[in-house]
């Protein structure tokens, strides 16, 4: 008796498509964690060889200013001047200042609620620009760096990638050019400078610095002692 041959009806081969395209959309998204995980335990201990933005900006200033130096070459009040200035609370939290978000989501503004973990998050493995989906992916990768990386290697990191004049990265290359100084020399107020400069370094200038830097910078001195003297500098610089 002859047999009667199975015919795949439309209904059956779409199905069989979708899940095809999903494998193959897990896949993807596996491999991009992968490759994002590998990033994050390599710059752990590797310094990151650049950015997008800083690429970007090599190609439209046809060269950067940039120089990194480990933990040991910076002036440790340099630490405290970037922590007081733009994350207060970077040894309290694991990545997010949830105070710092309901506070600028009650003002209706994303103002100072960027913690360092984030910013390092953006300036290494992301892009620069509002989106929702960098945000999105900023909200997934700063744990994960968090809890592989130090408090410490994240600063370092932070300190070596911040653009702190136009084509100026890093506070090497930044207390350089600012001061004709190195990292590991910077005054108290010469750091406070650098850090009162964020996160607006084409609008303001350390060396040049207007009334508001200049009060932004007293602000800055202050904080930094405040932090060292109440314990939130602890995880990054132990009490001498």
């Amino acid at each position: 008796m002859a047999t009667r041959s199975k015919r795949t009806t439309p209904k059956a081969a779409g199905l069989t498509a979708w899940r095809k395209a999903r494998r193959w959309l897990w896949r993807g998204v596996m491999g991009v964690a992968a490759f994002y995980a590998l990033l994050i335990v390599l710059f752990a201990v590797v310094p990151p060889p650049g950015n997008l933005y800083q690429w970007s900006e090599s190609w439209r200033l046809g060269g950067l200013k940039r120089d990194w130096v480990a933990w040991d070459k910076i002036a440790p009040v340099m630490a405290r001047s970037v922590v007081a200035a733009e994350d207060a609370n970077f040894c309290l939290h694991w990545g997010f200042d949830i105070a710092a978000i309901r506070d600028a989501v009650e003002a209706g503004s994303n103002r100072g609620a960027s913690t360092l973990s984030q910013q390092v998050t953006k300036n290494v493995f992301l892009w620069h620009g509002r989106s929702y989906i960098r945000k999105a992916a900023e909200a997934v990768l700063t744990p994960v760096m968090e809890l592989v990386w130090s408090k410490r290697r994240i600063l370092v990191v932070y300190l070596n990638v911040a653009e702190f004049d136009e084509g100026v990265f890093g506070v090497q290359a930044a207390a350089q050019h600012h001061f004709g100084v190195d990292a590991s020399d910077l005054s108290a107020t010469q750091a406070a400078r650098l850090a009162a400069v964020l996160p607006d370094p084409k609008a303001r200038s350390a060396s040049k610095p207007s009334d508001f830097v200049r009060s932004r910078t007293r602000a800055i001195l202050s904080g930094a002692e405040t932090i060292a003297a109440d314990g939130r500098a602890a995880c990054f610089q132990p009490a001498t």
